[in-house]
């Protein structure tokens, strides 16, 4: 049903749709600020302009919205991992329709504070790892630092060559009922949301184009490029500084983000397995060898980076990492040691640290915080612990109680009275601060899913704003942030627990297009550097797997296919064409061993072995179905997804997702399944079509395509030698003339029955079949077009010339050596002899390239290989 006729709100597309709205939406719960209306009973104007831009449809089209913003996330491939999830380790992203606007008065506050925090985080991590001045005059305890599993010795008085500790932090704040801001906590190790907001961006702005081109609402691209101009500047190598992003790797529940920043700002996603240190350096592991990194920013706790130091047990990190930060060979942003300044407790000392360290009072203000392990502390903060929120002082923090934070006004008197036992034995495990209702946000509610319920629902919010470095001493906050909304009228706005999020619109009075004009311009005579993209040898293997698990993909379900259309067409196929696709079946593992054929069952009815393929298309169990091999395709892509466009990424997801219902469907129907599942796999097969397009024609031709290409062509060769040896061994050539079925079938797995019929018209010579299907440069799907691609290719890589090629190159068989009399020829015994001696070699060389290229591309470098001094 479109939602434009469903909706109940078809009518509301008259003049007065703000008065309709400000009747449609209820005003926040008491006690909460509410951002539509503020204090008062109209809509701010900032909120009157954006529904002023819906008209003329009004509300009408909010739902048709809504479900092409749901379309939008699935098909980006948008996703947030939750560990808890019993349903899997994914679920896609979530965001409201509506974005949380911010005007220009209230940003200029947020600013303001923001940036002055900023600052005083930054000196207080340098005087903490240098003069350690407000230790020794007791502005911070020395629990709060020495005790915190983040305060890291290693790091005191570290070459940072006058660099910043810091360069980018995340504040988490919250409306008071007043509509002051407050902070109610700060991220420096390595914070989340900055690719989550740009995409929430992207999302929301091409819903409502009208009303952001009309707010005049603050671009985000400018405080990136700043950031990453920044950080070359820091860098010895400036503009030549190789930065790469460090991700714990595709099983991180922000994993999504790490791709997505890679590719938006052009960085070398890595993991730690990918680095490795050389005399106090960091180099990257690439096909080429090893390429030093300048910049590294890591979305990796401080824990986990350096096994040698750190965490024993962590497989992330890069073992040595830490002496090369010490010595002031690599850029960290942020830089290791800074996860203290994350503890609650230390926002209640902040304020007499800013007026020593600054001589400035907090312009944005804490909630007021209770550290525990002071007794006046104490004795302030449990008489307000039914107002208060209760937080572990060291949050995950090894040797410390880890806890979930706990609300005073959602607890009992019994558990209140629990909770003050446990804070009196150990009070320096906990940190109390007053809590305030969260500001509520306007949120639209599909109308498809309501009986006579409010469209537009005040959900409380907790918003992430971050300052990012665009100097050795200077900060800016980026316009914009996350705004994260708590889910089922919930205090508390996690992600984690089921929450949603927003973007979030700011509001200046400078034009978008002045904004964006102030950093496109060039400067003259500025030298252009031309670099070419690294290759990791894991992406590289990756990429190798996923050209090779499409192929695979491909072939067997073109195999799947013929036989299904075969059994079911209105001639019977003959002995030998059955013989050998169920040997072929076999072969693949399309249907398991043991099962017997359908033509030895003696009545055809049965179709036993038909019916245990088209059950094992998409079985989970077996690991060689065509289900499995799509999804293998997906997990080798998963790992290079900063190398996919998001078009790509999305037709793999489309593909596996409707292959999946359509063999359900096949399975759910008995009398038409093979006539559904023939459908699923023509309809899986010009997805893969696409996908191999994609491959084709939307990748750069770097080493890493080099590498996708060649594992397509030796699965391509590996499979044809053996559909055609196995043809022979049927006897499928040796009378093609009184039987064409075998002729017609072998042409149609080699992809090339129109080639040939144009050809050779209705020939049934043996001759013209071996030319193209084996000769014959020309066609895509013959071997020796597919061994010269690969013999390219393989130059290609190893930057020889074509007519010089390296040993590796020339050991894939040159089918141009092949005689074609020859190879059409039988022996007394009625034998392709040459014929298939000429496979056999073709398969072999192939394989035997496979593991030359593994050899000598994907293990370039053992893992302890590594250089480290002390």
């Amino acid at each position: 049903m479109d939602a434009s006729q469903a909706s109940p709100l078809k009518s509301i597309t008259n003049p007065s749709l703000v008065d309709e709205i400000t009747r449609l939406a209820p005003k926040a719960s008491e006690g909460h600020f509410d951002e539509l209306r503020g204090n008062g009973s109209e809509l701010l104007p900032h909120w009157k302009t954006f529904f002023d831009q819906l008209e003329p449809s009004g509300l009408s089209d909010l739902d048709q919205r809504t479900l092409e913003l749901d379309r939008q996330v699935r098909e980006n491939g948008i996703t947030y991992n939750v560990y808890a999830d019993e349903f899997g380790p994914q679920r896609p992203w979530s965001v409201d329709l509506f974005p949380l606007i911010i005007n220009t008065e209230s940003w200029q506050e947020i600013q303001s504070g923001v940036l002055q925090r900023a600052r005083l985080l930054e000196a207080i991590v340098q005087d903490i790892y240098g003069p350690q001045t407000l230790l020794k005059e007791g502005y911070i305890p020395p629990a709060l630092v020495y005790g915190h599993p983040g305060y890291l010795r290693s790091m005191h008085g570290a070459k940072l060559n006058n660099r910043k500790h810091l360069h980018i932090i995340a504040f988490d704040l919250a409306r008071a009922p007043n509509g002051k801001w407050s902070v109610l906590s700060q991220r420096t190790q390595a914070p989340s949301g900055l690719g989550y907001l740009l995409e929430n961006r992207n999302l929301i702005a091409r819903q409502f184009p009208a009303a952001y081109e009309a707010m005049q609402i603050t671009p985000l691209a400018n405080a990136y490029r700043d950031l990453i101009d920044a950080l070359k500047l820091e860098s010895p190598a400036g503009s030549n500084a190789h930065i790469a992003l460090l991700t714990p790797g595709p099983y991180n529940e922000t994993y999504f983000e790490h791709a997505y920043l890679a590719r938006y700002l052009g960085l070398t996603l890595v993991e730690g397995g990918d680095l490795t240190v050389r005399d106090q350096r960091l180099y990257l592991k690439t096909v080429r060898g090893l390429e030093p990194v300048d910049i590294l920013l890591k979305r990796l706790d401080d824990e986990f980076l350096d096994p040698l130091e750190l965490r024993s047990d962590s497989t992330l990190g890069v073992p040595g990492l830490m002496q090369v930060i010490r010595a002031g060979n690599v850029i960290l942003a942020n830089a290791p040691g800074s996860a203290f300044l994350e503890s609650p407790a230390l926002l209640g000392f902040l304020p007499a640290i800013s007026e020593h360290l600054l001589g400035e009072e907090i312009q944005l203000p804490a909630m007021d915080t209770w550290w525990c392990g002071e007794r006046a502390a104490l004795e302030a903060a449990i008489p307000n612990l039914g107002h208060s929120a209760i937080k572990p002082t060291y949050p995950n923090g090894s040797g410390h109680q880890n806890y979930e934070s706990a609300l005073g006004g959602e607890l009992s008197q019994a558990q209140l009275d629990q909770w003050v036992g446990r804070i009196t034995r150990q009070p320096d495990e906990h940190t109390v601060q007053t809590y305030i209702p969260l500001a509520q946000m306007p949120t639209w509610l599909n109308a498809f899913n309501l009986n006579d319920a409010s469209l537009i629902e005040p959900h409380s919010y907790m918003l992430r704003v971050f300052a990012l470095s665009n100097g050795a001493d200077s900060w800016q906050v980026l316009p914009g942030g996350l705004a994260r909304i708590a889910g089922n009228n919930s205090g508390v706005a996690s992600m984690q627990r089921g929450g949603s999020s927003a973007d979030v619109w700011v509001q200046t009075q400078q034009s978008n297009a002045n904004q964006e004009n102030h950093t496109q311009q060039v400067a003259p005579n500025k030298e252009i550097l031309l670099r070419k993209r690294m290759v990791t040898s894991r992406a590289a293997e990756n990429l190798y797997w996923f050209g090779r698990y499409t192929e695979r993909s491909e072939n067997i379900l073109r195999l799947a296919k013929l036989y299904l259309e075969n059994i079911n067409s209105e001639y019977t196929p003959s002995r030998s064409l059955w013989s050998w696709l169920e040997n072929l079946c076999h072969h693949y593992g399309l249907v398991p061993d043991g099962v017997p054929s359908n033509f030895d069952q003696g009545d055809i009815r049965h179709r036993i072995f038909e019916r245990t393929l088209v059950h094992s298309l998409n079985a989970s169990e077996n690991v060689t179905s065509v289900g499995f091999n799509l999804n293998a395709m997906k997990r080798t892509a998963s790992n290079v997804r900063e190398r996919l466009s998001t078009e790509q990424w999305s037709t793999i997801n489309h593909c596996i997702d409707q292959f999946e219902q359509d063999c359900h469907k096949a399975n759910s129907f008995h009398d038409f399944s093979s006539s559904l599942a023939i459908d699923a796999l023509k309809q899986a097969s010009s997805s893969l079509a696409a996908i191999t397009g994609a491959q084709t024609d939307r990748m750069t031709r770097d080493d890493g395509w080099q590498l996708l290409s060649i594992g397509r062509h030796i699965e391509r060769l590996s499979f044809l030698t053996t559909v055609l040896d196995s043809a022979i061994q049927a006897g499928l050539l040796n009378n093609p003339n009184s039987d064409s079925s075998g002729y017609t079938a072998l042409l149609n797995l080699f992809d090339s029955t129109i080639t040939f019929h144009a050809q050779h018209q209705q020939s049934r010579e043996i001759a013209p079949l071996i030319s193209l299907l084996v000769l014959d440069d020309e066609n895509p799907r013959s071997l020796a077009w597919v061994s010269k691609a690969l013999r390219a290719r393989l130059s290609k890589l190893a930057g020889t010339e074509r007519n010089n090629p390296d040993q590796l190159t020339r050991s894939v068989t040159n089918l141009q050596d092949y005689d074609l009399y020859k190879l059409s020829s039988v022996d007394g015994y009625g034998n392709f002899f040459e014929l298939r001696n000429c496979l056999y070699a073709t398969s072999q060389s192939a394989w035997n390239v496979s593991d030359a290229i593994g050899a000598r591309y994907f293990t370039l470098i053992h893992a302890n290989e590594y250089s480290v001094q002390f």
